[in-house]
């Protein structure tokens, strides 16, 4: 029985994780930058779960308005912007020099990974709620919300491990460093919900911002935003998955749809099972 691709880059990269050559600093430095990177993306998704399930209504930021507004702008644009910019090529370098020494290339994804639960962290924690509830979902209501809400986390989940969840995770950089080789990231995803939509994160993140039990307009102006960005980027990201696979990402993008599945049968496209060598 052949393994799934997914759990098979999974299973060697933990195994060589696992036992890794010789090198006292190389695997502190891993490891410290593992623990640093998980307990951060922990903290961030717990953070993003409660606080826009009480609809941006409960949260650390206690500042003032006007300011209050002003200081939530930034957070709220600080993920979009940052998180775009450290997607070019022009980001990949600067993450590469981030730490010093000689792993920063390796740890990459892991740098890129802690600073977007950074990003993240700080939007859903320090966000200062305006007050103002304009509908609270109540016995049946919430139950059926809080199920549509909680469905959308795993499609979300579902759709991240689709990826790679090593490189969603920030695991394969220092994973990759333990072992003392490089990076070997996921070919280009077509199984799972990528079978049914190009951008299956993007719109399971959509759908987390839309399912909340509690609406305020601090919650409409954070799904308003997100979900413009959650539309526009993944365009950004399509270019580079072009340059990089040619014929193969035009024929998957001319048979599965951008966002929103088909709601006619149509020809799936066959996921290519091939795999980056190990």
């Amino acid at each position: 029985m052949t393994l799934d691709p997914r759990i098979a880059r999974l299973v060697n990269l933990v195994h060589c994780a696992l036992h890794p050559p010789p090198g006292g600093g190389r695997i502190a430095t891993a490891l410290a930058m593992g623990l640093l990177c998980h307990v951060i993306f922990a903290a961030a998704v717990l953070a993003m779960i409660l606080a826009m399930f009480f609809g941006m209504s409960q949260s650390l930021g206690r500042l003032p308005w006007p300011w209050a507004g002003l200081a939530n702008l930034c957070l709220l644009l600080q993920f979009p912007l940052a998180h775009s910019m450290l997607l070019t090529g022009r980001g990949g370098r600067f993450l590469a020099r981030i730490l010093p020494g000689p792993y920063g290339r390796t740890l990459s994804t892991t740098t890129y990974a802690t600073i977007a639960s950074l990003q993240l962290l700080f939007l859903f924690a320090f966000w200062t709620p305006s007050g103002i509830i304009w509908w609270q979902a109540e016995g049946a209501v919430l139950w059926v919300v809080t199920l549509a809400y909680a469905g959308s986390w795993l499609l979300l989940m579902k759709a991240s491990f689709d990826a790679g969840a090593e490189v969603q995770s920030g695991a394969l950089g220092w994973m990759s460093l333990m072992a003392q080789r490089a990076p070997v990231f996921p070919d280009m995803p077509v199984a799972g919900l990528f079978r049914i939509i190009r951008q299956p994160i993007y719109a399971a993140f959509a759908l987390t911002l839309w399912t909340v039990p509690v609406w305020t307009p601090d919650q409409l102006i954070l799904a308003a935003t997100l979900t413009a960005y959650c539309l526009a980027a993944p365009r950004l990201k399509e270019r580079r998955f072009a340059a990089r696979y040619g014929a193969r990402f035009a024929a998957y993008r001319q048979d599965v749809p951008y966002m929103l599945p088909r709601l006619t049968a149509s020809r799936q496209h066959a996921p290519d099972r091939r795999t980056d060598a190990q």
